[in-house]
């Protein structure tokens, strides 16, 4: 069942996913929904931080903020937050994010087509379902989102990864870094602390690039990882900056479109940096870098062959060997590699 063609529908609301990282890799799969229908209103539904990723995104018109842990907390908050939705009179749901919440919430608000994944038990809530394989699940994110949607008959040419600040947060990040070159490093992930190289290595590795390059080091990250941030500043003998838990995400985006390189570990900022096409050298140790690498155009992916990896899991119940196999000698070669192809 085809989900709708471009003179139907008029009002199209789409789910994003509830992480940064996965929320970049819809991109592409949202500017084919921008090519299908090309006279439709375009509404993005997301929470608080997904949101501010997506403000003046030429794939949406208008940003919904979905916030569960306040505004539309509990059930009571999942039926105010449908039924403004309801009076919207959107005809075309689009749900990226995988969950039955995603389902229940465009089933409530009485959207007569409604697109996605047959996840999460809720096909019944979807009259556009499709049916997801083993070889699906083994897409990488980008090409998982783009095949739900040719399944549902929604084709038309992806969009490119990218993304954009406004001239004026570009003015602002200059403001506080200068014209310098920079190199940032990421140390944190939201997911958990199994996918978090040693603090002490990003140390070693910051002071080594800035004798190496003379290029000073920026540490970007989010509130969650300040304490990591201060054991690796505090660890750090050359110039360098440490923002974390000090940006917004549009500050962070302004940020990380300044800089050289980045060096990370798989987060939200690896695909922020890969959607503004930043070199990246990206360390995975439990999630699978099949499916969740950088899409960007030039990136140098670091992972060891453990018995036990990918085990997806957010806190590592052993040794953490798929992380601590990473040395510092391996990550410079590739930033070494990365830095000399750009300049």
């Amino acid at each position: 069942m085809t989900a709708m063609n471009s003179r139907e529908a008029r009002k199209i609301l789409i789910r994003s996913t509830n992480w940064l990282g996965d929320a970049v890799m819809t991109i592409p799969a949202m500017g084919v929904v921008r090519r299908a229908f090309p006279d439709a209103e375009i509404s993005l539904v997301a929470n608080p931080a997904v949101a501010e990723l997506f403000k003046e995104h030429p794939s949406c018109d208008h940003v919904i903020v979905w916030d569960k842990k306040n505004l539309h907390k509990g059930a009571a908050g999942l039926l105010r937050f449908s039924s403004k939705l309801h009076r919207e009179n959107f005809n075309l749901a689009i749900l990226f994010q995988n969950a039955i919440e995603a389902a229940i919430m465009v089933w409530l608000a009485r959207i007569p087509r409604r697109v996605g994944y047959r996840t999460d038990g809720r096909g019944l809530l979807l009259n556009c379902g499709v049916p997801v394989s083993p070889r699906d699940k083994r897409l990488h994110h980008v090409a998982y989102y783009l095949h739900m949607l040719e399944k549902a008959g929604i084709v038309a040419e992806p969009g490119p990864l990218s993304l954009s600040c406004t001239p004026e947060e570009v003015a602002g990040a200059r403001e506080i870094l200068g014209e310098a070159d920079w190199v940032a490093i990421n140390p944190g992930a939201a997911y958990g602390s199994a996918k978090r190289w040693l603090p002490e290595r990003f140390a070693q590795a910051a002071n080594q690039i800035y004798m190496e390059f003379r290029t000073p080091i920026l540490l970007l990250g989010s509130p969650n990882e300040a304490s990591v941030g201060n054991q690796i500043s505090g660890k750090m003998n050359v110039p360098h900056k440490n923002l974390i838990g000090k940006t917004t995400i549009r500050e962070l985006m302004a940020a990380l479109s300044l800089c050289r390189l980045l060096l990370t570990n798989d987060s939200g900022p690896m695909h922020i940096a890969a959607a503004f096409n930043i070199p990246i050298v990206a360390l995975f140790g439990p999630t699978d870098h099949t499916t969740t690498s950088p899409a960007g155009n030039i990136s140098k992916i670091i992972r060891h062959e453990v018995g036990c990896a990918p085990c997806l899991k957010r806190h590592c119940p052993t040794d953490h060997r798929c992380m601590t196999g990473i040395s510092v000698d391996e990550v410079m070669e590739s930033i070494r590699m990365l830095l000399d192809l750009s300049g």
